[in-house]
């Protein structure tokens, strides 16, 4: 089972993220060479999923199964729609 993380770990994570933006954005003021700017780029995008992948767990495990807990069907099929309608974002991006 992944570890569970907090709030505070992902604003660590982020803030770590604007960091490597910041660098990215100097590289391209250098005109660094193009693979080491994609390199970085890849990283990046790596990271913001990686964040993205433990904000989910976290929906899932918290405000999704609380909901299946409870007795009311509407939020049950609520939450259901609203992870459906995620997964198909996450799917068209």
């Amino acid at each position: 089972m992944a570890k569970k993380t907090t709030h505070t770990e992902d604003l660590i994570a982020l803030k770590r993220i604007e960091g490597q933006i910041r660098g990215i954005q100097k590289m391209i003021e250098g005109r660094r060479y193009c693979v080491d700017i994609l390199i970085q780029l890849h990283s990046v995008v790596g990271a913001i999923l990686r964040v993205e992948d433990k904000v989910f767990r976290r929906h899932l495990e918290g405000c999704v199964t609380d909901s299946f807990k409870g007795k009311s069907e509407i939020d049950k099929i609520k939450k259901i729609d609203e992870i459906l309608t995620l997964i198909h974002k996450f799917r068209h991006v």
